[in-house]
């Protein structure tokens, strides 16, 4: 119906004027004193002669509607083989939107380019800034002090923000380097644990972990990450008592703290992009991108991550590894 409105109002002046001859015709008869029949037989046949009209010419407003709207769900790659336009005017329509998105293309391409160069250069930046770290690392295990072991809990946090610059990269580039296998979750938390060991020690913070004795279709170093960044945050949030590892049947991974937990308002945001909570503003060092790359790491491998927690109390962070091997191949 709106579009047969539209249709009206866009043959307007031609309506008019031919209810202007019309009228013309009528008062015509009318001053010559014709018979009824006479004055009827034309008026009906122009009247059905312009019903046709107007039909035919909304069958074709109808249709050229419906090619527009098609085109306009199309990709501006494809406008050089839309159907030809049929007046001069759709003619000057095309070509301003043919240009504009030339123009389109242009700018995403220079966009696309620009970003390909920045990451380009971070990835750089992120792979020499490894070289130094490593040469700070073996100096500073040359000595046993509580300064030294403070610098490598430190160190170990810069590491740590290094490959989450290089992880946030691969997520946001083109390619996939995922390899889907069977791997022992003991061997993935084990390596997890180590690299942590230095700050449960500095933190005097007990680590309750038995072997759990099971095997995982994931992606180990992606996997890896994952687990390395929850209990980052477990031991950043937690200042004293304990961080639990262990397994909820059939098979979901539970890394529990007592650490000041997370207050109902955050908790349903806190996989989301730079979302630091209220906590994390108060701490003012919150990036809110470790846990928005571990859901979206979660989500490549067919995880799924939630998490658990109360103000005071602590958090669990639980990451259900049943992953299908039907969604993998």
């Amino acid at each position: 119906m709106k579009l047969f409105i539209s249709y009206l109002k866009s043959i307007s002046g031609g309506v008019a004027i031919f209810l202007g001859f019309f009228a013309m015709l009528v008062v015509s008869f009318n001053l010559f004193d014709l018979p009824v029949e006479a004055v009827t037989y034309p008026i009906v046949l122009c009247v059905l002669m312009g019903i046709t009209y107007l039909s035919f010419r909304y069958y074709g407003f109808y249709r050229r509607h419906k090619e527009i709207t098609e085109l306009g769900n199309t990709a501006a790659e494809l406008l050089e083989y839309a159907s030809k336009p049929h007046t001069q005017l759709e003619e000057d329509y095309l070509e301003i939107i043919t240009n504009l998105a030339k123009e389109k293309r242009m700018v995403m391409d220079e966009a696309k380019e620009d970003s390909v160069e920045l990451m380009d250069y971070y990835t750089l930046w992120a792979h020499q800034i490894k070289t130094p770290i490593a040469s700070m690392r073996l100096r500073l295990q040359r000595e046993d002090s509580e300064l030294s072991r403070n610098l490598l809990s430190e160190l170990g946090r810069i590491e740590r923000y290094v490959e989450m610059v290089l992880t946030y990269l691969r997520l946001e580039g083109s390619g996939s380097d995922y390899i889907f296998r069977e791997y022992d979750l003991d061997v993935i938390i084990g390596e997890a644990v180590k690299k942590l060991a230095g700050d449960f020690i500095l933190r005097k913070l007990k680590l309750n972990y038995e072997p759990v004795g099971k095997k995982v279709l994931t992606d180990e170093k992606w996997l890896s990450f994952v687990i390395e960044q929850v209990l980052s945050n477990a031991l950043k949030y937690t200042k004293q008592g304990e961080i639990s590892i262990y397994v909820e049947e059939p098979l979901t991974l539970c890394i529990e703290d007592t650490g000041m937990g997370i207050s109902p308002e955050d908790l349903p945001r806190i996989f989301e992009r730079s979302y630091t909570g209220v906590r994390g503003r108060a701490d003012k060092k919150a990036s809110g991108i470790g846990l928005y790359l571990c859901s979206r790491i979660c989500r490549n491998l067919h995880h799924e991550i939630s998490a658990e927690s109360k103000p005071g109390v602590g958090t669990k962070i639980k990451i259900n590894l049943e992953t299908k091997k039907s969604l993998i191949e």
